[in-house]
């Protein structure tokens, strides 16, 4: 299992870590084979070949686990509701063998002082060492009064916490870009964690809620490859965000062949045919949910016959609403103008739409690849 180390901690570029992940899975009961159903379904979330199955196996079993603290600021608690839903590992497994999580308000036992004085003790004996998790937007009118816990704005423990943190993951949209809480007027002055802490090192996994296999691909990511994924322009790691919604939608060949929905349960709904025309937002959104899914890869929105609703775009409840009127004009090909033409037999135009579609998508997905940084 563990290779035994010179020393009792091991740091990974200046990330440290106490006990064996696969050694405490062992203990928990969990076996070699249901260790590697983890392991594939990790490659498979970090869209990696099957054949790194056996090499994130030897990288969990030779690095020991990062201390991690959860904060809570202005959400719905979603994305913690999400993870403790997670079956693909189990909650269990990711708080107790995967992560050493040392803060969570809504999970831990401890409760007032003694809560916040553990926090406190990682922030400051592992300063620059452990990954701090966001969730919720933070305040900054007024100082950030809108949301203080344990007597101290959010903002404050924020600026704290994420600036000696090796790294901080701001999950969920709220986290990642204000989400609900800052959309118009933004009354509380609601921004996300970069806006907020600007030195920190923040990768954003947004979505209402998370996805937590993200979550956990994205520190699987670390501890086989020692660095944080790459990500595009917004912060978002590649592997999870790289592509549309539109361009893995199981609807995609309705929408090609002119198959749209016209009305909630008419005949087209019933067959599965596209939802852009009842606002799907999907050729405009850059997430996973098609391949990666929820609840244990059972389904997502649009495959239960709701439009995507853009949840992991900056602003979406702003720019992405109504939920359901269709977008006005998506970048890069004329939809509005193709979508109802389409059914009318303009094959020779459609065709050309689509060519262009493709083109441009491609160049869209070559400028994010460009702008991906390497944290």
């Amino acid at each position: 299992m563990a290779r035994k180390q010179g020393s009792d901690t091991e740091a990974a570029d200046g990330l440290e870590f106490q006990d064996s992940v696969s050694t405490l899975l062992e203990r928990r009961g969990v076996t070699r084979r249901e260790f590697m159903k983890f392991c594939t379904a990790m490659s498979a979330a970090l869209a990696l070949p099957p054949a790194f199955a056996p090499r994130i196996a030897r990288a969990l079993d030779e690095v020991k686990r990062p201390t991690l603290v959860w904060l809570e600021f202005q959400s719905c608690t979603g994305d913690t509701e999400a993870l403790l839903r997670a079956s693909n590992p189990t909650v269990a497994e990711i708080v107790l063998d995967i992560l050493s999580i040392d803060y969570a308000e809504t999970i831990m036992a401890a409760a007032g002082h003694l809560a916040e004085a553990n926090l406190d003790k990682v922030v400051k004996e592992e300063k620059g060492s452990y990954i701090a998790v966001v969730e919720g937007s933070i305040p900054m009118k007024e100082d950030g009064i809108y949301c203080c816990i344990a007597g101290r704005t959010a903002l404050d423990r924020a600026r704290e916490v994420c600036g000696g943190a090796f790294a901080t993951l701001a999950v969920g949209t709220c986290a990642s870009y204000g989400g609900i809480p800052a959309a118009a007027p933004n009354p509380t002055g609601a921004v996300g964690v970069k806006v907020a802490v600007p030195s920190a090192t923040v990768v954003n996994l947004p979505g209402c809620p998370l996805n937590a296999d993200n979550l956990t691909a994205t520190v699987v990511h670390f501890l086989l490859f020692k660095k944080l994924p790459a990500t595009d322009g917004l912060g978002r790691p590649l592997f999870a965000y790289g592509k549309r919604i539109h361009d893995n939608c199981e609807r995609r060949p309705h929408f090609d062949a002119g198959q749209y929905v016209e009305a909630w349960g008419d005949q087209a709904h019933r067959h599965g045919h596209c939802l852009y025309k009842m606002g799907c937002k999907g050729p405009e959104t850059f997430h996973n949910c098609p391949t990666q899914r929820y609840n244990d890869k059972t389904s997502w929105p649009v495959a239960a016959g709701h439009g995507c609703a853009g949840c992991s775009q900056p602003m979406f409840w702003d720019s992405m609403t109504p939920l359901y009127k269709r977008l006005p004009n998506v970048p890069g090909f004329g939809i509005e103008a193709t979508a109802d033409k389409i059914g009318l037999g303009l094959a020779v135009g459609t065709a050309a739409a689509f060519g262009v579609h493709g083109v441009l998508s491609a160049f869209r997905r070559g400028d994010d690849s460009e702008g991906a940084k390497e944290d």
